[in-house]
């Protein structure tokens, strides 16, 4: 089978940024409305009365120290709690496509190709902002792309679940050259009324190149030189309610409606924690032996960046030490988690230092549960 390598990675970061101290503000001034508002309820005890935020739990409880967001003025409205997004014509590039290609752009820039020399386009991300046309078609079209494109959802797991798509169709040659895409909006399904979950999202897009071994450098353009070779890919999943959106297109024919938090993310933060930190941390080490790779031989891990204890706990158990910062890189303090695009933001920002020769694993891991892990060397 064809030898695949990373040959390019890049990143769409919004320009709007907001620290934990404005979340705070805001939700605090929106939960004192709330608990007034139903104060009688609360009083009878058909509702509680909900807490207050405080930037104190956001850093405990995450290790999130800001994150970056498509649109902030509806987000911090007390009134409103969510971004104000422009509805778009069908004639307009879709807000997802755009950070697609804008992405993606930096991505065929390092690996030294054009969007014409692709041959596959697959979009992951949690949420799709719509069902068809697929996103990755019109990305396609935009970059004048060949071959094929789709959409794919495996929450925060998808970029990996993505690559090994991407991987798989280059290996057995039903493509020379692919993209894979997380354009994670998450400020739009994040639940922004409630102190348990407020905080810990932000919006982002990543983009990797893929390319067989037999073409990669042979469009003659003027990329950086840098690529890494995939040593092997492994997914997992493990049916679990602990992390939940009920949001999708049969809530209009169902007979009750919903809370309107069942329709935004949601989760059991602990027993999601208890739960995932050994099954990744297991899936690596069994990953690893399965291709012959020694934990200590690893020289980085690419975490998802949902929580900075998960990493840390993983980290731990897999080297059975502290990870440095260089071994296990973290972005939450600037990005937050951006869902899957966390694991590729790790690795985009984070792989200097290490040289030719050098392994290191990327892992993304999330609802479902799932769980995937590329293994990669550095080959130039």
């Amino acid at each position: 089978m064809n030898e695949v390598l990373i040959t390019g990675t890049g990143l769409w970061t919004p320009e709007y940024g907001v620290t934990n101290a404005e979340l705070v503000e805001s939700l605090t001034r929106a939960v004192r409305k709330w608990n007034a508002d139903h104060a009688a309820e609360i009083e009878s005890g058909e509702l509680e009365e909900r807490d207050l935020p405080s930037e104190k739990f956001i850093v405990r409880a995450s290790g999130v120290g800001h994150r970056y967001v498509i649109e902030k003025e509806g987000l911090l409205d007390p009134d409103r709690l969510r971004p104000h997004l422009p509805t778009r014509s069908e004639d307009e590039l879709s807000i997802q496509a755009e950070i697609c290609v804008a992405a993606a752009e930096e991505a065929l820039a390092q690996a030294g190709i054009s969007g014409s020399e692709l041959d596959a386009v697959v979009v992951g991300a949690s949420n799709i902002q719509r069902a068809y046309p697929a996103i990755a078609i019109e990305v396609q079209d935009a970059l004048g792309a060949g071959g094929f494109a789709y959409d794919m959802n495996v929450a925060c797991s998808s970029a990996t679940f993505a690559l090994q798509n991407a991987i798989d169709a280059i290996k057995t040659g039903s493509a020379r050259r692919a993209l894979v895409l997380c354009p994670e909006l998450t400020s739009c399904h994040n639940n922004f009324e409630l102190r348990e979950f407020h905080f810990i999202f932000g919006d982002a897009c990543t983009a990797v190149v893929l390319e067989s071994a037999d073409v990669a450098g042979a469009a003659g353009g003027a990329g950086t030189g840098e690529s890494w070779s995939v040593l092997g890919t492994r997914l997992a999943t493990k049916f679990s309610n602990n992390i939940r959106n009920d949001f999708g297109f049969m809530n209009v024919a169902e007979d009750t409606p919903r809370h309107p938090h069942e329709l935004l993310f949601r989760q059991n933060g602990r027993q999601v924690f208890g739960d995932v930190c050994p099954m990744v941390a297991e899936h690596i080490a069994t990953h690893a032996a399965e291709v012959g790779v020694d934990l200590e031989d690893l020289k980085r891990f690419w975490l998802h960046q949902a929580n900075l204890g998960m990493n840390k706990t993983i980290a731990k158990t897999l080297l059975d030490r502290e990870p440095s910062p260089e071994e296990s890189p973290v972005i939450l303090d600037e990005y937050a988690n951006t869902s899957s695009a966390g694991s590729v933001i790790a690795f985009h920002k984070h792989r200097d230092g290490l040289e030719v020769g050098d392994q290191a694993v990327l892992c993304s891991f999330g609802a479902g549960y799932s769980v995937g892990s590329v293994l990669l060397r550095r080959r130039s």
